[in-house]
């Protein structure tokens, strides 16, 4: 049986090691992203190329670039939670005592927490109810359409509960010295 002290040390160990993972994860997100923008930029070339020189407009793209909108704005948005580079406003937060401030950085995570649990709930819910509906013109299910509300809700939840659990860490680490 270990004892407590090696625990203390095996703890810090591992949630540097989990933060590393979850920093590539949101990383990986991001570059995901970044194909998929790439790609929105170049069917949308294809589209004014197939219109204005070959006067035949492919019509698949617009139903493309409406999937591919939502797919690089979901993993953005988990990737920003994770980086803790979304939306927020924080100005009454950061204009309070210490103790409110630390509190209610808490609560904020735990809203986050919750709103990404959420997402996933619902996300889901519209990904079973559509798998035999088809996107038009591109023929996929519209079940595709809502699976990354589902990602980004699982990656939300999951890089919100390791923040709070890094803050936790360094208070903890605050108060030791």
């Amino acid at each position: 049986m270990r004892s407590y002290v090696e625990a203390a040390v095996t703890l810090p160990r591992l949630h540097k090691i989990t933060s590393k993972i979850l920093d590539g994860l949101a990383n990986a997100c991001l570059a995901a992203a970044g194909v998929m923008l790439v790609f929105l930029i170049a069917i949308f070339g294809w589209l004014v190329f197939g219109r204005y020189v070959l006067n035949n407009t492919p019509t698949w793209v617009e139903q493309a670039s409406l999937v591919l909108v939502v797919y690089i704005t979901c993993l953005g948005a988990a990737a920003g939670v994770r980086g803790n580079t979304h939306l927020s406003i924080d100005f009454v937060r950061e204009g309070m005592p210490e103790p409110f401030r630390t509190i209610f950085r808490y609560v904020a995570d735990l809203f986050v927490v919750a709103f990404g649990a959420f997402m996933t709930y619902q996300g889901w819910g519209l990904v079973m109810t559509n798998l035999e509906r088809a996107i038009p013109m591109i023929g996929l299910s519209e079940s595709w359409r809502a699976a990354p509300l589902v990602i980004c809700g699982v990656l939300i939840v999951l890089f919100s509960m390791a923040n709070i659990v890094s803050r936790l860490f360094a208070n903890d680490a605050n108060e030791g010295n």
